[in-house]
């Protein structure tokens, strides 16, 4: 029998940086719903740091999956098996986080229809990827039995540390000045716009007024530092590798505009509500992964490829080895954003 008011959840999602941020569109419905109840969430080491202060999460757990990675799948089940949740929720589609879940001793276990053990769960979910269903709205198809069908947006939520550390890299202070943010790199190559379209970008004319901030991980840094060192802009600050997930966000925050791949930046700033523009390359919008902030710009190719879009993730080259979804791209596309009448400065 349903519980009448559910008084703990877990959500678990061990995937990567983008998704977690996109699940915690749940964290906040469910607390729309049910402001008493517990809410944990289960994910990946290295996460871990993205709920920090988080006012809705009770525990985050960490599952460190690449060292001992099935001891530790172990330990981590007994743990969540432990607090007997009322529902568990398993937005990762893969055997492992299936079995986190059925091990849990919940009373709900609910997960989508891809992951293997599914059969078993309470309820399962059909995962479609159909264009203008975006990821939220695929997650919240897990919930909508308690709560409802329209999804809430993912949200984070720095701290006054998080703040001040931001502005602590600031030259000058930035608070003080109109910025704009650009995360240049992402994992996959054919998501990444290239380093000498970045350039162009950043010496246009309509850039040359504002201070450019360079942001990503510290496997960033040196991408980043060429960028500075190639352009002619005056005012370029390079803080790959020296800001957390949060501190980040909370800088983007503050920015003109950012300037993202498809990739863990365009979801910070969803998270935001931060201006955002979105360069999609090799993927689409449509795949369920655009930006939701309200100001908010996609810019792609205007040609048409054939060979666009070509998969649902990146990869390391480019299948056809011209590499035209990216390099198509006109770089006013991006600047003239800032020249736009409907841009807010």
């Amino acid at each position: 029998m349903r519980p009448t008011v559910p008084r703990s959840f877990l959500i678990i999602q061990t995937a990567f940086i983008g998704d977690v941020i996109l699940a915690t569109a749940l964290i906040e419905k469910l607390h729309q719903y049910f402001p008493d109840a517990e809410i944990d969430f289960l994910l990946r080491k290295g996460n871990e740091t993205l709920l920090r202060g988080h006012p809705f999460v009770r525990n985050v757990m960490v599952w460190d999956k690449k060292k001992h990675k099935v001891r530790n799948l172990i330990q981590i089940t007994r743990r969540v098996r432990s607090l007997k949740f009322d529902y568990v929720i398993d937005i990762h589609r893969f055997f492992s986080s299936g079995l986190i879940a059925l091990f849990s001793n919940a009373k709900y276990i609910i997960g989508f229809d891809k992951n293997p053990v599914s059969f078993l769960f309470t309820k399962k979910v059909k995962h479609v990827i159909q264009k203008g269903i975006h990821e939220i709205d695929r997650n919240q198809k897990l919930i909508d039995g308690i709560t409802d069908e329209r999804a809430a947006r993912p949200r984070l939520y720095p701290s006054a540390n998080d703040y001040a550390a931001a502005h602590a890299y600031q030259v000058p202070s930035l608070s003080e000045t109109k910025y704009i943010c650009l995360a240049p790199a992402s994992v996959w190559f054919t998501k990444q716009f290239p380093q000498v379209k970045w350039i162009e970008f950043m010496d246009r004319p309509e850039v040359s007024k504002f201070y450019i901030v360079l942001l990503g991980a510290a496997t960033d840094h040196a991408l980043c530092e060429s960028l500075r060192i190639a352009s002619k802009h005056g005012h370029v600050i390079n803080l790959a590798g020296h800001l957390s997930y949060l501190e980040s966000a909370a800088l983007m925050q503050g920015a003109i505009m950012n300037y993202v791949n498809d990739s863990a930046p365009l979801h910070l700033a969803s998270a935001m509500n931060a201006p955002v523009t979105a360069l999609f390359c090799s993927t689409i919008p449509a795949f369920g992964f655009g930006p939701l902030s309200d100001v908010r710009y996609v810019v792609e190719t205007e040609e048409k490829l054939s060979c666009r879009p070509c998969g649902l993730h990146g990869y390391r080259a480019c299948p056809q080895g011209h590499f035209k979804c990216a390099l198509t791209v006109r770089v006013a596309q991006l600047s003239e954003i800032l020249e736009n009448p409907g841009f807010k400065q």
